[in-house]
């Protein structure tokens, strides 16, 4: 039984979400939903109960002390609803959690549940995939949905998948048979450097979150930490020859398969990009590229998420290139198991697709 006591009435609400593990590279893309909830000082509303998702010998429950008292974290997905200001304030359903360990379809059935008591229009799922790009480039990001109209008036691709698939493809697909409009995003994180974070990734998820909302992102620091990233991996890579030449194979690949993608309209969204971070002291935004909240909304102040400086990256694994035809490394994911084989990676020559 879904109970929304307390919870406003949301207007034109979208719903965000990521799930860590399998279809999360990097952490980048829970790292995203978490910005967001932090920037816009999320409430959450709502928890499903771990009990009836989650292997706790997968993912164990955490012990902790607050003032001399020992609590418990249990590993679940939470729900939080932001406000985003501006001249057409709009509210954000969050949803943050970890990639279920059984029941799926009765997991999608309550996140639809949610949704619908809600109003939401749309969901955008986040994920993140390990693939064959260079980190010196800009992250690829592939919007995919399984909805033609949407992909037609979204400019998003019809995904094509077929293979194993996650939480992100099977939430994807639950919302299409639902008649709610679903687009999942996802960026692509090197291979030979996949140990989070990654927030160069992160940023590439917010900027086509953006795009795609028409919304200003307060981005804090991690355009910052996104370079101070690469500068880190960029010293590690010069201090190993074959993987400095590896990167140079990527590179030479990545520049001659975006040559025709120097198009008007990559050109026209970098500009209606910049036009709104320029923006600065427009309705709704505070000094420092900041959005205020609106209305009389009352949501409660997210204490809890401090932020850190990314560690120094780690050495990129050398010489563990992708698997002919597998267009990925085969290495760990954020739960130890198998890296995905979903959504399949394109080759150099290829945008990145998925569920």
């Amino acid at each position: 039984m879904i109970e929304l006591e307390g919870v406003p009435e949301l207007v034109d609400p979208v719903m965000v979400a990521a799930f860590e593990g399998w279809n999360d590279a990097g952490d980048a893309a829970s790292t995203a939903v978490a910005h967001l909830d932090r920037e816009w000082k999320g409430e959450v509303f709502a928890a499903l109960d771990a009990e009836d998702y989650y292997d706790f010998q997968v993912n164990r429950p955490t012990v902790w002390l607050d003032g001399g008292t020992r609590k418990i974290t249990w590993p679940t997905t939470r729900l939080s609803v932001v406000r985003v200001g501006g001249e057409k304030p709009r509210d954000l359903v969050l949803i943050r959690g970890i990639e279920p360990s059984m029941r799926w379809r009765s997991y999608c059935n309550e996140i639809l549940g949610f949704a619908h008591e809600l109003g939401v229009e749309m969901v955008v799922i986040l994920g993140a995939l390990l693939g064959d790009t260079p980190h010196t480039r800009p992250v690829p990001v592939s919007g995919v949905t399984s909805d033609p109209d949407l992909a037609r008036t979204m400019d998003l691709e019809e995904t094509r998948y077929e293979g194993p698939t996650g939480i992100v493809g099977i939430l994807q697909e639950a919302c299409t048979h639902a008649g709610v409009p679903a687009v999942s995003l996802w960026a692509a994180v090197p291979h030979y450097v996949s140990q989070p974070p990654n927030p160069k990734a992160t940023l590439a998820l917010l900027n086509r979150l953006e795009d795609l909302l028409g919304l200003r992102i307060p981005l804090g620091e991690l355009p910052e930490d996104a370079r101070a990233w690469q500068l880190g991996v960029d010293q590690l890579a010069a201090e190993d020859s074959e993987v400095a030449e590896y990167v140079q194979t990527l590179e030479e690949a990545r520049d001659t398969a975006e040559l025709p993608e120097a198009s008007g309209e990559a050109i026209a969204r970098e500009f209606e990009r910049y036009l709104r971070r320029r923006d600065i002291g427009g309705p709704g935004q505070a000094p420092g590229g900041h959005a205020t909240e609106s209305g009389d909304v009352p949501y409660l102040r997210d204490t809890s998420g401090g932020r850190t400086r990314p560690p120094k990256p780690p050495r990129p694994d050398k010489g563990k290139g992708p698997e002919p035809g597998k267009g990925r490394a085969k290495s760990q994911d954020a739960e130890g198991g198998p890296a995905p084989e979903d959504p399949p990676q394109a080759g150099p020559d290829e945008d990145a697709s998925d569920d």
